[in-house]
């Protein structure tokens, strides 16, 4: 069943068209990685699934509901969106910044049903001993993999990441992007995620969408979509795509002439 379908979604900031009719969809289970060059539209694209912001037309789907007939509270209780820039507070402590995360499942008081959550979500993570710590001690990785804590600890059906590895060692990296993959395939969700690095969404993506100019250049496994010719029309560049066995890796070799 597919949980998000984007359907001829476009988008206008003010005159500049910066997303073009674009159809996608996602499953459950499954990781989609969105690339593309820079200014390809990718974060506008994440925004637009997140309902942060509204398509100047076509329309965006959950299991077949038109997303501007749902409510924020229906809205923010499926999708989990982590921003690129999402800043963390120094002041509060680990568990604090991932209990908060439950916000859209809030009363007026946190229940025993949140902290439980929390907790569940701390120890499936390996983060049980970073509860007591405050953000502000945190390393990049480790402020990342609670940032995610936060987005999982909401329970969604659909999570959404900009770049959750960007200025990170490959290392921290690897890590994380295991972890997303084990955790949408664990739990069923459907992660969409933009990578800049090719070689990272090769390996973790079930599905590639390859943006530019705001528009689906192509769609599918990244074995079938990730070719030379795909690499030179979108980024300009002459790559080889090296393939072994069930995996295939991208080497760049020189900028095209504009």
């Amino acid at each position: 069943m597919v949980v998000v379908e984007a359907k001829s979604v476009s988008f206008n900031y003010g005159s500049e068209s910066v997303i073009k009719n674009v159809t996608l969809n996602a499953f459950p289970g499954e990781v989609l990685v969105v690339i593309g060059p820079n200014g390809a539209g990718k974060t506008t694209l994440i925004k637009l699934l997140a309902n942060i912001i509204k398509p100047s037309s076509g329309k965006i789907e959950f299991d077949g509901v038109d997303l501007r007939l749902m409510s924020k509270d229906e809205v923010t209780r499926i999708v989990s969106y982590s921003p690129q820039d999402n800043v963390i507070p120094s002041i509060l402590t680990v568990y604090e910044v991932v209990l908060l995360g439950r916000i859209p499942h809030l009363s007026w008081r946190i229940g025993k049903n949140d902290l439980k959550i929390t907790e569940g979500v701390l120890k499936e993570l390996g983060l049980e001993a970073y509860a007591k710590k405050y953000a502000g001690q945190l390393s990049g990785g480790e402020r990342q993999m609670i940032l995610i804590a936060q987005a999982l600890v909401r329970e969604p059906r659909l999570l959404l990441l900009d770049e959750p590895v960007s200025n990170l060692d490959i290392r921290n990296q690897l890590e994380i992007l295991d972890l997303i993959k084990r955790i949408t395939k664990q739990r069923k969700i459907t992660t969409i995620t933009i990578l800049h690095d090719l070689n990272l969404a090769v390996r973790y993506a079930d599905k590639v969408a390859i943006l530019n100019d705001g528009s689906i250049f192509a769609y599918g496994n990244p074995e079938e979509v990730l070719t030379p010719e795909t690499l030179s029309c979108v980024y300009g560049v002459e790559a080889e795509v090296v393939r072994n066995n069930n995996s295939i890796q991208i080497i760049p070799i020189r900028a095209l002439e504009k």
